[in-house]
């Protein structure tokens, strides 16, 4: 009998070590083994990354100059919305409207007409630009920056906060989308994330990687680019949690409840 006690005291402290022991430290933990980085990719120059426009992508380009004249007809703006309220007129803050990259990878800009932007880094897409319209400057030349309107990604399955995430600076590692969605949970598959990326050609390539390996920031997918989609799959413990639908969640909740309950019993009543 007494053993019997002692087997039913114990019992909540083994099923909650059989518990923590499905999710090892080996199989949660970042950056733990180097296996995946061939010799090429180890050795390859470091750089600073940056983003190469797509089709689809929207581009602000602003101009600016000592000369307002000149620079006012590239700088294209929503037009301002008035509001006469109480004998006064209202203004909204005049905004640059987006260029919009076509389906051939062109925008269509004032006086220049359509320029090929597709596959061009916004520094490259600059450097075009300037040497453009330096001609219409007389006494110094214009500064042209573009920045991308639509740096986003979406972040979707076993993280804490899935959803669309966009980036401040135009470059996003695989783990600031991460971070901005709170991280993995438990759950979550680390050895198998995959990242769906459309090229400037408008095909579809699927990426693997293992973030217990420290090899991932060699993958061409350590840097998410715009509009990437980013899937954390589930692990095995959640598949399985999945199998069992509300009333026997209810049932397995219940039983360990009364086990411990009845724990609790039979330690008062040997006392």
């Amino acid at each position: 009998m007494c053993h019997t006690k002692t087997k039913l005291s114990v019992l909540p402290l083994i099923l909650s070590c059989f518990i923590i022991s499905c999710s090892p430290v080996r199989n949660i933990a970042y950056f733990q083994s180097f296996r995946s980085a061939s010799d090429s990719l180890k050795n390859q120059k470091p750089g600073l990354f940056e983003a190469r426009i797509k089709p689809k992508d929207l581009l602000t380009i602003t101009v600016v100059s000592s000369e307002p004249d000149a620079s006012r007809m590239y700088n294209l703006v929503v037009p301002q919305v008035s509001e006469t309220y109480r004998s006064q007129s209202l203004f909204s803050q005049p905004t640059l409207q987006s260029y919009m990259v076509n389906n051939e990878g062109f925008i269509d800009f004032p006086v220049f007409g359509k320029i090929k932007v597709a596959g061009l880094t916004r520094s490259e897409l600059e450097a075009i630009l300037h040497k453009k319209l330096a001609p219409s400057f007389s006494t110094e030349p214009p500064i042209i920056t573009i920045r991308f309107a639509n740096y986003t990604v979406d972040i979707l399955g076993e993280v804490n906060r899935p959803g669309k995430y966009e980036s401040a600076n135009d470059k996003m590692t695989l783990f600031d989308g991460l971070a901005l969605a709170g991280d993995l949970t438990i759950y979550a598959k680390r050895n198998n994330v995959r990242i769906l990326r459309e090229n400037i050609d408008g095909s579809k390539k699927f990426y693997t990687v293992n973030l217990n390996d420290k090899g991932i920031i060699y993958s061409p997918a350590y840097y998410l680019e715009q509009n990437d989609v980013v899937y954390v799959e589930p692990n095995s413990s959640r598949a399985k949690s999945s199998e069992f639908g509300t009333a026997e969640s209810f049932a397995i909740s219940s039983i360990s409840i009364l086990l411990t309950i009845t724990s609790v019993v039979f330690t008062i009543a040997k006392k």
